[in-house]
């Protein structure tokens, strides 16, 4: 799994290609390579970016943080 930074940007989560998103109302899954997360705080379709860093002023440096598999846990498995 690789989280990347985007330099004045959002999170963006690689998947593998399939993740499970859970709120209160309950959970879906997604079939999507990738996903981005707001981290601007402006976004309308929170916790997701819909490219408001764009015009809000947003900004932070790039970084990336890779997992190796083995590492990322799946609490469906004890």
């Amino acid at each position: 799994m690789k989280l990347e930074f985007r330099e004045n940007g959002p999170i963006v989560i690689e998947t593998g290609g399939r993740y499970v998103f859970r709120t209160a109302e309950g959970e879906r899954v997604v079939e999507k390579p990738r996903v981005s997360l707001c981290r601007c705080g402006g976004s309308g379709n929170k916790p997701f970016c819909d490219s408001s860093h764009k015009t809000n002023g947003f900004t932070a440096p790039a970084a990336v943080i890779e997992f190796e598999e083995s590492l990322v846990l799946d609490p469906a498995k004890p």
